[in-house]
């Protein structure tokens, strides 16, 4: 399955990263960043009443797609991308991070925080304390946490340390246990995303969202995450009950950034940038 390789691989990098002195050259970049802008805060304000807010991902490739675009090979630059989200819109970026799977890296991350401002969430696959201090470091204001990947005491502790880094969180779901356990084992969590992707088959689903969405307060946020490609999509993950919506693919593959943001969010009168 996709999912058990990308973490038995990400066992290994992490171990070879633990050297005596990472940790500290971690705290020291931490020292000298400024504090996480509230990420949370920026999905709340950007919600119009007609859609969730936009949460935009950089992001260079996948397992299942390979190169989202051909000529990324090339001239990919994460700068570049997210500041076309930002001009059209979005209300914060996610990054992708991880070099195996998803050609990502934590420069991107930095790049984008340093050179864009959005808020940014670190978008990878975290299952130990080491992670969340990198997150930190390059820029992040919220992490992504999978509870597919993580046993319950994982969800707790990993929780702590990212609320004790100053750092929000995604908590990401796609069964209605991993919905109840979330609720059970970290009930002040905010911030909950329901991933219409399965990471096991990597095939996508909206119905996860609308079916998932029934069993979460209403004062949390609900981020829908993947296989959001047109309007309609939106519109249903919004009657569902989705605040925010997550968007890679259909973005990165856009001809024109600027018109498909402009599409998703329903908006009439927009500039628009070609990618």
């Amino acid at each position: 399955m996709i999912l058990d390789r990308i973490l038995e691989h990400k066992k290994a990098e992490l171990r070879r990263k633990k050297t005596r002195g990472y940790l500290a050259e971690l705290k020291g970049r931490i020292a000298d960043r400024p504090a996480p802008s509230g990420f949370i805060n920026a999905l709340e304000e950007a919600r119009a009443a007609n859609h969730p807010a936009l949460i935009a991902e950089v992001k260079k490739a996948s397992p299942s797609q390979g190169l989202m675009r051909p000529e990324f090979a090339d001239r990919y630059e994460p700068v570049g991308i997210a500041n076309t989200y930002k001009e059209h819109g979005a209300a914060a970026v996610s990054v992708l991070t991880d070099q195996e799977f998803f050609q990502g890296h934590l420069d991107h991350l930095a790049s984008v925080k340093d050179h864009v401002g959005l808020p940014s969430l670190n978008k990878e696959f975290m299952i130990e304390d080491l992670q969340f201090y990198e997150a930190r470091a390059h820029g992040a204001d919220a992490v992504l946490l999978i509870v597919a990947a993580l046993d319950r005491i994982q969800l707790e502790d990993l929780y702590s340390i990212a609320k004790g880094l100053a750092l929000d969180v995604l908590v990401e779901t796609h069964h209605e246990s991993e919905v109840d356990r979330t609720l059970e084992r970290i009930p002040d969590a905010t911030l909950i995303g329901i991933n219409n992707r399965d990471l096991k088959t990597f095939s996508t689903d909206l119905s996860v969202t609308q079916r998932l969405a029934r069993r979460i307060p209403s004062e949390k946020v609900i981020v829908s995450e993947s296989g959001i490609h047109k309007r309609e999509d939106v519109v249903q993950i919004l009657e569902a009950g989705a605040k925010a919506m997550l968007v890679g693919e259909s973005l990165v593959r856009a001809n024109d950034v600027g018109v498909k943001i402009q599409e998703l969010c329903g908006a009439k009168d927009s500039a628009s940038t070609p990618l």
